[in-house]
This record gives structure tokens, sequence and C-alpha cells, in this order.
């Protein structure tokens, strides 16, 4: 299994994140980079090189797309999804971490688990969501899927 070596997101019209936004930005990208499981299937009608890829993330007329490149910088694959089924758990997983902001600041531990559980929980619908519209264009491992999906929800904020 190969692996993305960089990933950007091209967030140009976006507004400015808010620091929350940011932070949850850096941390999965952060995460991806440390460990990540990116490969793209062989296909009948092409050839597809190897990786280690390097990703670009964009939203282009209300499509999400992945620009798939070698890391020597050549064409590898690009793929277009649709924002449809993500919308829904974008903004389930936006309010429940406006939430849990909140909590961190106001709340008792207790009720900070019970807020972060849940957002774990609509993090993974999320990453299942991700690998279901990946499967056949690319094959990625669980962790891989939650740190893309949370990139997905940061480009979606402005979406």
């Amino acid at each position: 299994m190969s692996h993305i070596s960089h990933i950007e997101l091209d967030d140009a019209g976006l507004p400015p994140p808010t620091p929350e936004i940011e932070q949850e930005r850096k941390v999965a990208v952060y995460d991806l980079m440390e460990q990540n499981s990116f490969d793209l299937p062989k296909r009948d009608d092409r050839v597809v090189p190897d990786g280690p890829y390097r990703v670009g993330l964009s939203i282009r007329e209300k499509r999400l797309v992945f620009d798939i490149r070698t890391d020597g910088g050549d064409p590898a694959a690009e793929f277009h999804l649709s924002l449809s089924p993500f919308r829904q758990v974008v903004k389930d997983y936006w309010a429940i971490c406006e939430s849990y902001f909140d909590a961190v600041k106001n709340m008792p531990p207790s009720q900070i688990e019970t807020i972060d559980m849940a957002r774990r929980g609509i993090h993974n619908e999320g990453a299942n969501v991700l690998a279901e519209r990946l499967e056949g264009k690319a094959e990625i491992d669980h962790d891989t899927a939650r740190r893309l999906f949370t990139l997905i929800c940061v480009l979606h904020f402005g979406g």
C-alpha cells in the first residue's frame, strides 16, 4: 500500500477560518503526513503510477476534486465527487464541533467526554461516506479516511 506524501487544500475564495477550524486543519494535515495509507487501484484501461502521491483537494462547481499526482508532479488520477452525500454529515460534524469547542471552555470533563464521543461517532460516519465514495478510485484505510474527511469539512466550511 502506498501513501500520500503531500497534501494541499485549495481554499482560495473561502472565508478565513476560525482559530478552531484552522487548528482542526493543522492537526489533520499533521496526522495524515505522519501516517496514512493511500493507493490507486490498478485498472485494465490505463496504467496507474505507483505512489507515493501528492494530493490536491478542492471544491469546484459544487464537487469535491481529488487531484492525484506522483511525487515527481506527473498526473496520476483525478476524481470529482458529488458533495451531496457529505452535506448532512459535514453539517452535523461542525455542529457537534461547535458544541465541543464551547464545552472545552466551560464544562466539566465528564460532559466534554460525552460530546467528544458524539463528535467521534459523526467523524467516523463521515469517514465511512468518504471511503464508500472513493471505492474503486482509491484504496484508503479508516484513519486516512478520517483525516481526509476532516480536510473536506475544512473546505466545505466555506463552500
